[in-house]
């Protein structure tokens, strides 16, 4: 009998720690920017599975060390060996089935999320990596079956600039899209490897050079972002910002409508920062590539409502 209330003790103190780490997984979605895309919440969602994994993990073994120190203490002078753990089939076999099941659970719902995503253009970068028995294997074509999408931006990144051609030749230092559809963008860097980066996207996709890189999307949450080179490659590549807006379709289509009239140059902020004075007492002698001037593109005057 009093077997059966430990083990219904065990039950309850499981049942317990399940609720409260779920409550904590839940707790996750708040430390998190707001999730603007499709993609954000597929993300959002496995991590906070991966946080009340841990939570139950981590306060699992603390109620058992806790336990054991208060009801299983050894006295003061009994230095003889508990009983030995290893060699129990049973729990070899628990504590190797459970770990596995969860890492193929997370892969399978991490690619998942990636396929989603519909990230082309990375196997060629993987052909680079490997080793080629003749040059007709680093000739193969590559054949990826891109995604559907509503239509294509071209992401054109370098030192220290993001420009954006949409599909009326249209070209900006902004990133408009439409509110609820798929969107590709087709990135491309132009001397060294740069990061799209937006967080509310949860989205850092590098972009390499000589590559063409292409990631599907799917906004869902109105307002103003900020674009961010994740690759900090060098002097002013903190300063490689740029506004992301998602908008209602009407409204994009009357941003591409007065773009189209309304060339302007926008300000770069690395060649602001290389033209201030040192703020430094000592100079470094490092060499930089000096930031040149944005070239004239397409961007709206009036503001917007976020």
């Amino acid at each position: 009998m009093f077997r059966f209330f430990e083990y219904l003790l065990i039950a309850v103190c499981v049942a317990v720690l399940l609720v409260i780490s779920r409550w904590i997984g839940h707790l996750a979605y708040s430390w998190m920017p707001p999730q603007a895309t499709v993609e954000a919440q597929k993300v959002d969602s496995l991590f906070s599975f991966l946080v009340s994994i841990g939570a139950f993990i981590l306060l699992g073994l603390v109620g058992m060390m806790v336990y054991s120190a208060i009801f299983y203490r050894a006295s003061k002078y009994d230095y003889s060996e508990g009983h030995p753990s290893r060699g129990d089939v049973r729990l070899e076999i628990l504590w190797t089935a459970i770990p596995t099941l969860l890492v193929l659970w997370i892969a399978f719902q991490s690619f998942n999320i990636y396929q989603q995503l519909d990230i082309l253009g990375l196997q060629q970068i993987v052909h680079l990596h490997m080793p080629l028995e003749s040059e007709k294997a680093y000739a193969a074509p590559v054949t990826d079956a891109p995604k559907p999408a509503s239509e294509t931006i071209d992401v054109f990144v370098k030192q220290w600039d993001w420009s954006f051609r949409y599909p009326n030749n249209i070209t900006s230092h902004e990133l408009h899209l439409p509110v609820n559809r798929s969107t590709r963008l087709n990135m491309h860097a132009q001397e060294v490897l740069h990061g799209f980066y937006i967080p509310e996207f949860r989205l850092k996709q590098d972009i390499v050079p000589n590559r063409h890189i292409d990631v599907v999307l799917t906004p869902i949450r109105i307002g103003k972002y900020r674009l961010k080179d994740s690759q900090f490659s060098g002097t002013y590549f903190a300063l490689m910002e740029a506004d992301v807006y998602v908008e209602p379709l009407e409204k994009y289509n009357q941003w591409l409508a007065q773009a189209a009239r309304e060339p302007m140059t926008t300000k770069n902020q690395a060649v602001a920062e290389y033209n201030q004075p040192p703020k430094t007492f000592f100079k470094t002698g490092w060499y930089t590539v000096i930031p040149s001037e944005s070239s004239i593109a397409n961007q709206r005057k009036v503001g917007h409502d976020t």
